[in-house]
C-alpha cells in the first residue's frame, strides 16, 4: 500500500492530510476493505512524521469506522457499511461537519442550502 507524500507547507495540518487521504481512498475503493495499513511506526518513518501524528490519524479513522485495529494483526480498512436510516446519516453528517471544524450553525446553513438547491460541491469550495 502506497501513501502519497504529505505537503508540510500546506495550510492543512499533516495529520489531516493523511487522514483525508486514507479516508478518501477507502471511500472510493482505492483501498478496499481488508487492505492492511502499515504499522504506526513504519508509516511515520515512511512519511517523515512523528509517531503520534500517525497514531492520531489511525485513532480518528477507527472512531469514524474507516479502519479497524486488531491487536497484533494490525490496522486495516474496515468493511463498508451502508447507513440503515436517516438517523445514521444525520450522525455521519454531524461527525463529518465536526471533523471539518464547522459549527452547528454553519453545518445547519450548509444543509439548508443543499436542501433547497441540491448538491453544491465540496465544503470550502465556491460558496
Amino acid at each position: 500500500m502506497t501513501i502519497q507524500p504529505l505537503d508540510p507547507d500546506a495550510a492543512t495540518p499533516l495529520y489531516e492530510q493523511l487522514r483525508a487521504q486514507i479516508a478518501g481512498r477507502a471511500a472510493t475503493g482505492d483501498l478496499p476493505a481488508g487492505t492492511r495499513l502499515p504499522t504506526v511506526r513504519q508509516l511515520a518513518v515512511d512519511l517523515g512524521v512523528g509517531v503520534r501524528t500517525v497514531q492520531r490519524v489511525y485513532t480518528e479513522l477507527e472512531a469514524d469506522g474507516v479502519v479497524v485495529t486488531e491487536g497484533r494483526r494490525g490496522t486495516s480498512i474496515a468493511a463498508a457499511t451502508a447507513p440503515t436510516d436517516a438517523t445514521e446519516l444525520a450522525g455521519e453528517y454531524a461527525a463529518a461537519a465536526r471533523r471539518l471544524g464547522l459549527t452547528l450553525p454553519e453545518a445547519t446553513r450548509l444543509l439548508e442550502r443543499v436542501w433547497s438547491v441540491g448538491p453544491v460541491g465540496p465544503v470550502g469550495g465556491d460558496q
